[in-house]
């Protein structure tokens, strides 16, 4: 009852302020508290300039660093908002006021249990930037490096607790209240928020996800992620290489600076590229605030709060989906995508070939230049819908790092795309993992993985055997001796098959090399 009441006097003062922005069509879409929004929209009947999205983009930073972080993270969800509200929540700007600088002193200090004087040479008590989670310091550290120190905010994981207690109330009334919407699973998507953030309030989690992402482009100098200082990190403080230079999309600068544009780009195509295919670990945020060019035409990268990861089987089944689109193979492209488990049992294998054919259709034959394959995959998300499908997280996450992507390279270039530079990179990545040395090399690898599963799998039969035999099962004795005589069967059979299947991989591998 009591969290009744509380739900019920936050969505009072949420709709107030939506109502504010003319914001409200955020919650008469889902069809909650009705009465509440009703009044609110009977007692303000402002009417604000802007797109949908922009005007509710302005409510959510008006609630503060939980409702911003919200909007962030429903900005990769397309399907729910659709392309041009979720397309305005990327922009949302992650701005907050900063807080005092004793409190900012007093988080280093505790958390890394040394003084500020002992930890670094100079420190800026006035700090760079201040966002939701946290805000960023210069320093040089004792030994005389520069440093980017990022402090988490006070009270934070307090303040988030409250809202995301409301984020659950809510999501589980949409269910409850509202069948057709029950397919969207609201309370997991909160789930899958509450996961997003509380890796975010761990700026340990954030220093080893640049650490990994910087080692897997050791010797790839043509990108830049700062180095971790371990010795002065913890769970609420970060500190790292400073780096700095002009941002991605500054045009004008760039080209002021010398910079050649398609180099520019080629490098970032190539690295985007090698993040998502050659690795499987992205960086989950690569909006142009958080990129640019460094003096020797490199590209650097900060914030790695998000990082996004594809196993290697969705990695495959991606570059599958890519070239039965180009072939324009839409029963291929289906069969893809039930393959990896996207299309539900029981659902027309045909129908849903003839409705990715009606998406992929409009931009077949057309020049590269022209299409955007982040709009692309979009549409075929927004499918999911319609066939009810499961949503993939990682792959929406892609799909928004891909149109931040996409929009830089226009601004930067509008006669280049950056999948146009790419394309080399993907080709090949595609005869190595996806031709047919590839197909047998994989094959073998499963082969062997069964193999090394077969010893475990005839000592169950054994085990099975041996308790009926003892009476653990209490079976007829008949049954039992038609089971131990099956067993032996199956265990012949199983060693047999195996090694005919390993020999003819054997062989087709000697074909093939």
């Amino acid at each position: 009852m009591i969290r009744s009441v509380r739900i019920l006097l936050r969505l009072i003062t949420i709709a107030r302020t939506l109502a504010r922005h003319d914001a409200l069509a955020a919650l008469e879409a889902v069809k909650i508290a009705r009465t509440v929004v009703w009044i609110a929209r009977l007692v303000s009947r402002r009417k604000a300039e802007g797109r949908p999205g922009q005007k509710l983009a302005r409510a959510l930073t008006e609630l503060g660093p939980s409702f911003i972080k919200l909007g962030q993270f429903l900005s990769t969800r397309a399907d729910l908002l659709g392309e041009e509200v979720a397309g305005d929540l990327a922009q949302l700007q992650d701005n907050l006021p900063p807080f005092s600088t004793a409190e900012a002193r007093a988080t280093i200090e505790r958390e890394l249990e040394l003084s500020i004087d002992e930890l670094f040479e100079s420190f800026d008590d006035k700090p760079i930037s201040a966002a939701s989670i946290a805000q960023v310091h210069m320093a040089v550290t004792a030994d005389g490096q520069e440093a980017a120190v990022k402090i988490l905010r006070p009270g934070i994981e307090q303040a988030f607790e409250q809202d995301l207690a409301l984020f659950y109330g809510l999501a589980e009334l949409v269910e409850s209240t509202q069948p057709s919407l029950r397919r969207l699973k609201p309370v997991e998507v909160v789930g899958t928020f509450e996961e997003t953030v509380r890796l975010e309030m761990d700026l340990r989690m954030e220093a080893a996800g640049a650490a990994e992402l910087s080692e897997n482009f050791e010797d790839d100098f043509t990108y830049r992620v700062p180095a971790i200082d371990w010795q002065r990190t913890s769970r609420r403080v970060l500190t790292m290489e400073r780096v700095g230079g002009i941002p991605m999309d500054d045009r004008d600068a760039l080209i002021a600076a010398g910079h050649d544009l398609e180099e520019v780009l080629y490098k970032a195509a190539a690295i985007f590229f090698n993040q998502v295919f050659r690795d499987g670990l992205f960086h989950g945020d690569q909006h142009p605030g958080n990129m640019g060019v460094d003096t020797d035409g490199n590209i650097f990268a900060v914030d790695f709060g998000i990082m996004g990861r594809l196993d290697y089987r969705t990695r495959c089944s991606l570059a599958d989906m890519l070239m039965a689109t180009i072939a324009r193979d839409y029963h291929r492209l289906a069969e893809v995508q039930v393959e990896a488990g996207y299309l539900p049992a029981g659902k027309s294998l045909d129908t849903y070939a003839q409705a990715l054919r009606s998406v992929c259709e409009p931009i077949a034959g057309k020049p590269l230049q022209q299409i955007s394959f982040a709009r692309l995959l979009a549409q075929l998300l927004q499918l999911t819908e319609s066939f009810d499908m499961p949503v993939q997280p990682q792959l929406l996450l892609l799909q928004k790092n891909m149109l931040m992507a996409e929009g830089v390279s226009r601004r930067l270039d509008p006669e280049l795309n950056i999948w146009v530079l790419a394309q080399p990179l993907i080709e090949a990545w595609m005869r190595e993992h996806r031709g047919p040395e590839a197909r047998v090399r994989d094959g073998a690898l499963q082969l062997l993985q069964s193999a090394e599963r077969l010893p475990q799998l005839i000592s169950n039969l054994e085990k099975v055997a041996h308790d009926v035999a003892n009476g653990g099962l209490g079976l007829h004795p008949k049954t039992f001796e038609a089971l131990q005589g099956r067993a032996r069967t199956q265990k012949l059979s199983l060693v047999l098959g195996g090694l005919s299947l390993a020999l003819g991989l054997l062989l087709a591998a000697t074909v093939w090399f």
